[in-house]
C-alpha cells in the first residue's frame, strides 16, 4: 500500500492539473481503509523516501485526522475512524517523528501539526503520556530533538489546551521553557523558539482573565519574576557583527549565530510587548531598566542597520522555517515599538521629565538624543528608493499612511508623534535643533529628508488633534524648505514641498508672507519638474494650501490648479492608470478641494470634465468612486441651490457623459462604470429642481428602465431605483407623462420596475430603494390614477416584507405603509387585515416587522414619518392591533457570569410577547429618548465600560480601544469587530422637532383614563423615562 501512496503523493505535487486532481481524488477514496493513516505515518518516518513526499504524507494525515478522527472537528465528514489500536500506533509514530533526532525541519513541522490536531481530540484522556514525553525531551533532548519538542509544544499551546488543562501543567511548562531560554549552551534559535512558545501562553492567560482575574494575575507575577532579568540581560547582550554579503544566506556558523541572536532578542521584545498588553502593572517596576536597555540597544545597532539597509540593499523581513523573524529590520522595528510603549510608563515619564527640568533648554537633552536616534532609523532605505522610483503609488500610500507596510521609518514617525503628544513644545524644539545641526554639518540628503519626514508626521498629528506649531519654529524651517526644494535628490526635494504645505496648514498665519509663493512653487513643479515623485508630492501638498490659505488666495488659483492636474493626467499612460489607485485618489482629493472653493466655475474651467475623466479610469476602486460621488453631490447641491437655470446647465453638461458611460459599460461589460454612472445620475436627480429641466426624463428613463429590468448587479439596481424615485419626487408630471418605445406610459413603466424589484429573486440589497419608489408612486400618482393597481402594489410590498432581512430594505418597505398611515391609518389597517400572506394576516406580518425594526431606522425625515405614523395607528385603538402578539422585552438570564460572544451563541436571546398596541408605545418611548439625544447604552457599550473589579490593571498611559497598532498586528476578533454590529452605523443625534411631537403625544395620552393601564404595563425604566421627560 505504501508504494501506491508514494506514487499518489508524488502526483499531488505535479504541475499538471489532471494527474494532480486525480491523485487527490484517489487519496480521498482511501479514507475508508483502516491501514491508510498508519501507512501515511510510515511514509513520513521513512528516511530513504524523498523529503517532499514524506512531508506531503504527514500533511495528508493531518487532513485525514480532521475529517475522520473525531466528531469534534469542524471538518468531520461523517466517516469516523474507530480503530483504537491503530489510533494509538499513529499517535506513537507521529510523536516519534516530531521528536526524532533527524535534522528535518519540514518533516518535523508537519508531524507537529498532525500531533496537535490529534491532541485536540485525544489529550489527555486517550493520550495521557503526550505532555510528559514532550516536556522530558525539552528538558534533556538534543538540539534537534528539542526543536521538534518545542514545535509540538507550541502547537499544543496554540490549538489544544483548554484553560483547565493549561493550568494543570502551566508551572512545569513555564519552568522547562525558562530553562531552555536561559541556557547559553543551546543555540540562540532554540532559545528564541522557547521564548516564542512562552509568549503563546499569554493568549490563554488573556482568555481566562475574564473569569479568573486574581488567580491569573497571581500566576503571572509569580512566573514573570524569573523571566524579567533574563529579558533585560538579553537586550543588553551585544549583537555580533552582521555577516558579509558572501556569508548572507549561507549556513556558516557566523551567519547562524547572528541570525539566532537577532531572533532571540526579537522574541524577547515581542513577549515584553505581550506582557505589557495583558499585565502592564507587572512590568511597571522594571520599565526604566527596560527602556534604558532598549535605547542602548538601538543606539548600538545604528551602524549595522545603516550598513545593511541605508547603504546596502540587504534582504529584510525574513523568517526561518519555524516562523521566527531573524533579520535586523524586524528587530529594530520591534524595539522602536517597545521604546514607544515604555515612554508611556509613569516611572519612565517621571524620570525623563526630571532630567528635562534639570537641564537648561532642550538642546543637548535626552529629547534631542531621542530625535537623533529616530532620524537615523527614519532614513529612506535602498529598497524604498527603488520601489518609489518604479511606482509613485507606493510612495503615495506610504505618505498617506494607508499602507500595511509597517517599517522602522513609520515606527520612528509614531515614536515622534507619541513624544509630541506628551511634550509638544520640547519635541518641536528638539527636532528643529537637530535639523539645524544636520544642515550645519552638511549631512547626507537621507538624514535631512528623514528629519523633515518626522516633522511632517508630527505636523500631521497636530492636524488630527487641532494643535498649532509656534510661529518661531515654523519660520525656523523656511530656510530648510527652500534649501530642500533646490536639492538634486528627488526625495529630499519632494519632502521639502510636502513640509512647506504641512507647515502652512499647522502654523496659523505665521507663514502667510511666504505660503502663497510656496503654493506657486508647487504648481510650477507639477508642470515643469522632471521627477514624477516631486510632481505627486506637490499635488498632495496643494491639499494643505487649499485647506489653510484664505479664499482670497486659493480662489484665484482654482483654474491654475485644475489646469495643472489636467496637464499632469494627460501626461500619464492611461493603460497604466488602472493600477494607479493611490495616484488617482491623490489627484481627485486635490481636485475636489479645488472645485469646492467655488463650484459655479467647474462647468467652464475643466473641473467637471477632469472629475469625470478620473471617474472613468478609477470606477473599479471603491474609494475613488466614493470621492467622485461625494464631490459631484456637493457640486450638484450647490449649483441647484442657485436656481433652475444653473441646474439646467449642469444637466446639459453631464448627461452626455453619464449616458455615454452606460453605453460604454454595456459594450465592455464593465459593471463598475455603470454603477458609478447610476450613482451620479441618482445624485443629480436627488438634487434636482421642481420641475426638472424639460426633456430630462425622456433622456434618462429609457436607459434606467433597461438597467432596472435587465441587470442583476445589486449596487446598480439600488442606484438606478433611487434615480427614478428622485425623478418622480421632483417632477411627477414629466415621469408619468413619459412613454417608452413600445408606447407604455410612465406609470406602467414604473409599476413594471417595482414588480421586478419586489420579486424575491432580487436580493434585499439590490431592492433597497424600491419601497421609497413605491411610496412616491402611491403619493404622486394617487389612488384614482392607480386604480386597481394600488391594492396589488401594496399587497406585493407586504408580501416581500415578510421575507426581507436587510435593515435598509425593511425600512424602505415599511415606509410605504408609514407614509400612507399619515393620512389614512384606518384604511391601511383595514387593507392589511384583509390580506393573507403565507397563511398569516397581512396586518400581523407588517406590524411585527414594523415594530421590531423601527428603532433601527436611519434618516431624520424617515424617522419623523415613522414616529408620526405609529402615533396615528395607536390613536385608532383598533382591536385588531391589540390582538396581534409581537416581540416584547428581552428576558435577561439570571447569572453573574459575563456574557461572552461564545456564550451568547449558545444561549440565544429570548423575549416576552406583548400586544402590538403596547409595543407601539414602547417603541415611541425609545424614539423619544433618541430624539432627545439621550439614547441609553446598548449591551455592548455597557460591557466595554464594565471593568470587572474597578482596579486599574496597569499604570501605563495607553491608547483608546479604537487604536490600531499596525506593528503589533491585529487579532481576528479585532478585525471581525469592525463589521460586527450594523446598528452603530444607524446612530442618531438629537431631533428637536420629533422630540416636541412625541412630548405632545404623550402629554395628550396621559390625559386619557385608559392610558393608565398602558403605563402600568411598561417597564420601570420606561416609566421613569416618561416621567423624566414630562418633568423636563
Amino acid at each position: 500500500m505504501e508504494e501506491q501512496l508514494i506514487r499518489l503523493l508524488t502526483e499531488t505535487q505535479s504541475a499538471q492539473e489532471g494527474p494532480r486532481k486525480n491523485a487527490e481524488w484517489q487519496l480521498k477514496q482511501q479514507y475508508g481503509n483502516p491501514d491508510f493513516p498508519l501507512a501515511l505515518a510510515t511514509i513520513g518516518a521513512h528516511g530513504e523516501i524523498a523529503l517532499n513526499v514524506r512531508q506531503a504524507a504527514l500533511l495528508y494525515l493531518k487532513t485525514f485526522v480532521q475529517a475522520c478522527w473525531s466528531t469534534s472537528f469542524d471538518e468531520y465528514n461523517g466517516q469516523i475512524y474507530a480503530d483504537e489500536g491503530r489510533k494509538a500506533q499513529v499517535r506513537r509514530s507521529l510523536l516519534d517523528i516530531a521528536l526524532s533526532g533527524r535534522d528535518e525541519r519540514k518533516v518535523q513541522g508537519a508531524a507537529s501539526l498532525a500531533v496537535s490536531k490529534i491532541a485536540t481530540a485525544d489529550f489527555p484522556d486517550e493520550w495521557p503520556d503526550l505532555l510528559p514525553t514532550v516536556l522530558s525531551v525539552v528538558a534533556s533532548g538534543t538540539d534537534i530533538q528539542l526543536r521538534g519538542a518545542l514545535k509540538v509544544l507550541g502547537e499544543l499551546v496554540d490549538d489544544c489546551f483548554n484553560e483547565e488543562q493549561f493550568f494543570r501543567v502551566a508551572r512545569d511548562l513555564v519552568r522547562v521553557l525558562h530553562a531552555v531560554a536561559v541556557d547559553e549552551k543551546r543555540k540562540p534559535t532554540l532559545r528564541a523558539l522557547a521564548v516564542s512558545v512562552f509568549r503563546s501562553c499569554f493568549d490563554i492567560l488573556e482568555m481566562v482573565m475574564e473569569d479568573h482575574k486574581a488567580a491569573v494575575k497571581g500566576f503571572a507575577e509569580e512566573t514573570l519574576g524569573g523571566w524579567i532579568s533574563f529579558f533585560i540581560d538579553t537586550l543588553k547582550s551585544p549583537l555580533p557583527s552582521a555577516p558579509s554579503d558572501e556569508e548572507q544566506g549561507q549556513a556558516t556558523d557566523a551567519f547562524e549565530y547572528h541570525r539566532g541572536t537577532v531572533a532571540l532578542k526579537l522574541q524577547v521584545v515581542k513577549v515584553l510587548m505581550r506582557i505589557r498588553s495583558v499585565f502592564p502593572s507587572t512590568l511597571t517596576p522594571q520599565s526604566q531598566a527596560l527602556f534604558s536597555a532598549t535605547w542602548q540597544e538601538l543606539s548600538t545597532l545604528q551602524s549595522q542597520y545603516h550598513q545593511c539597509y541605508i547603504e546596502d540593499d540587504r534582504q529584510g523581513r525574513l523568517e526561518d522555517a519555524d516562523g521566527l523573524p531573524y533579520t535586523l529590520d524586524f528587530l529594530v522595528l520591534e524595539e522602536l515599538d517597545f521604546m514607544q510603549a515604555c515612554l508611556r510608563a509613569p516611572p519612565v515619564r517621571k524620570e525623563l521629565e526630571q532630567q528635562l527640568q534639570r537641564q537648561n533648554g532642550v538642546a543637548g537633552s535626552w529629547v534631542t538624543e531621542l530625535i537623533k536616534l529616530a532620524v537615523s532609523y527614519a532614513q529612506i532605505t535602498v529598497e524604498e528608493e527603488g520601489l518609489w522610483d518604479i511606482d509613485v503609488n507606493v510612495f503615495l500610500s506610504e505618505e498617506a499612511n494607508v499602507t500595511a507596510n509597517y517599517t522602522p521609518r513609520t515606527a520612528c514617525g509614531d515614536l515622534v508623534i507619541k513624544l509630541g503628544e506628551w511634550l509638544t513644545a520640547a519635541s518641536v524644539e528638539g527636532l528643529l535643533a537637530y535639523t539645524r545641526t544636520l544642515y550645519a554639518e552638511s549631512a547626507t540628503w537621507k538624514l535631512k529628508e528623514a528629519a523633515l519626514y518626522l516633522l511632517n508626521q508630527l505636523l500631521g498629528d497636530f492636524v488630527d488633534v487641532e494643535k498649532k506649531i509656534g510661529p518661531d519654529a515654523a519660520n525656523g524651517y523656511i530656510d530648510f524648505i527652500q534649501h530642500a526644494v533646490q536639492e538634486d535628490s528627488v526625495f529630499l526635494k519632494a519632502r521639502g514641498y510636502l513640509v512647506a504645505g504641512s507647515l502652512t496648514r499647522t502654523s496659523g498665519n505665521a507663514l502667510q508672507q511666504v505660503a502663497a509663493s510656496f503654493m506657486d512653487a508647487s504648481l510650477h513643479a507639477i508642470n515643469h519638474d522632471e521627477s514624477e515623485i516631486v510632481k505627486v508630492a506637490c499635488i498632495r501638498a496643494l491639499q494643505y494650501y487649499l485647506a489653510a490659505l484664505p479664499l482670497s488666495i486659493t480662489h484665484s488659483k482654482q483654474t491654475a490648479i485644475i489646469a495643472a492636474l489636467s496637464h499632469f493626467l494627460n501626461g500619464q499612460d492611461f493603460s497604466d492608470l488602472a493600477d494607479s489607485d493611490d495616484l488617482l485618489i491623490t489627484i481627485i482629493e486635490t481636485l475636489r478641494d479645488a472645485i469646492l472653493k467655488d463650484t459655479s466655475t467647474c462647468l467652464t474651467n475643466g473641473g467637471l470634465d477632469l472629475l469625470f475623466t478620473i471617474a472613468s479610469q478609477g470606477a473599479t476602486n471603491f474609494q475613488i468612486a466614493l470621492l467622485v460621488s461625494e464631490t459631484f453631490e456637493e457640486i450638484a447641491s450647490t449649483i441647484s441651490a442657485v436656481g433652475p437655470e444653473q441646474y439646467a446647465h449642469l444637466t446639459t453638461k453631464v448627461l452626455p457623459s453619464l449616458m455615454g458611460a452606460f453605453d460604454v459599460a454595456t459594450l465592455t461589460e464593465e459593471n463598475a462604470l455603470a454603477n458609478l454612472a447610476a450613482d451620479l445620475l441618482s445624485v443629480l436627480a436627488e438634487n434636482g429642481t421642481t420641475p426638472m429641466p424639460p426633456g430630462l426624463v425622456n433622456a434618462v428613463m429609457p436607459r434606467l428602465n433597461r438597467l432596472l429590468l435587465g441587470s442583476h448587479d445589486e449596487e446598480l439596481l439600488k442606484s438606478a431605483t433611487a434615480a427614478v424615485k428622485h425623478l418622480l419626487s421632483h417632477d411627477p408630471e414629466q415621469v408619468l407623462g413619459f412613454q417608452d418605445q413600445a408606447g407604455k406610459g410612465g406609470l406602467e413603466v414604473v409599476l413594471i420596475i417595482i414588480d421586478r424589484l419586489l420579486n424575491p429573486a432580487v436580493d434585499d440589497h439590490g431592492a433597497a430603494e424600491v419601497g421609497g419608489l413605491a411610496a412616491e408612486v402611491v403619493e404622486k400618482a394617487g389612488a384614482e390614477r392607480l386604480g386597481p393597481y394600488l391594492a396589488q402594489l401594496l399587497r406585493a410590498v407586504a408580501t416581500r416584507l415578510a421575507t426581507a432581512t436587510q435593515a435598509a430594505f425593511i425600512q424602505s418597505l415599511i415606509l410605504v405603509f408609514a407614509r400612507l398611515s399619515l393620512n389614512a391609518a384606518p384604511d391601511v389597517v383595514a387593507f392589511l387585515a384583509d390580506v393573507q400572506i403565507n397563511g398569516q394576516s397581512g396586518l400581523h406580518v407588517v406590524m411585527s416587522k414594523w415594530l421590531e425594526n423601527s428603532v433601527t431606522f436611519a434618516g431624520y425625515e424617515d424617522i419623523r414619518q415613522n414616529v408620526t405614523a405609529l402615533t396615528k395607528l395607536y390613536e385608532l385603538h383598533d382591536p385588531r392591533l391589540v390582538e396581534i402578539r409581537v416581540k416584547g422585552d428581552l428576558i435577561v438570564p439570571k447569572t453573574d457570569r459575563i456574557m461572552t460572544r461564545s456564550r451568547a451563541r449558545q444561549q440565544p436571546d429570548q423575549y416576552t410577547t406583548i400586544s402590538a398596541q403596547l409595543k407601539i408605545v414602547k417603541v415611541l418611548v425609545e424614539e423619544l429618548l433618541t430624539a432627545s439625544g439621550n439614547r441609553p447604552l446598548n449591551a455592548v457599550d455597557a460591557a466595554e465600560l464594565d471593568d470587572d473589579d474597578g482596579e486599574d490593571d496597569g499604570d501605563w498611559e495607553d491608547d483608546g480601544e479604537g487604536f490600531l497598532d499596525l506593528g503589533a498586528g491585529m487579532t481576528k476578533a479585532q478585525l471581525m469587530a469592525y463589521g460586527a454590529d450594523d446598528s452603530d452605523s444607524m446612530t442618531r443625534g438629537r431631533d428637536d422637532e420629533t422630540q416636541m411631537y412625541l412630548l405632545d403625544f404623550f402629554q395628550r395620552q396621559a390625559q386619557e383614563p385608559a392610558f393608565a393601564e398602558v403605563f402600568a404595563s411598561l417597564t420601570q425604566d420606561e416609566q421613569e423615562k416618561l416621567r423624566s421627560m414630562s418633568d423636563a
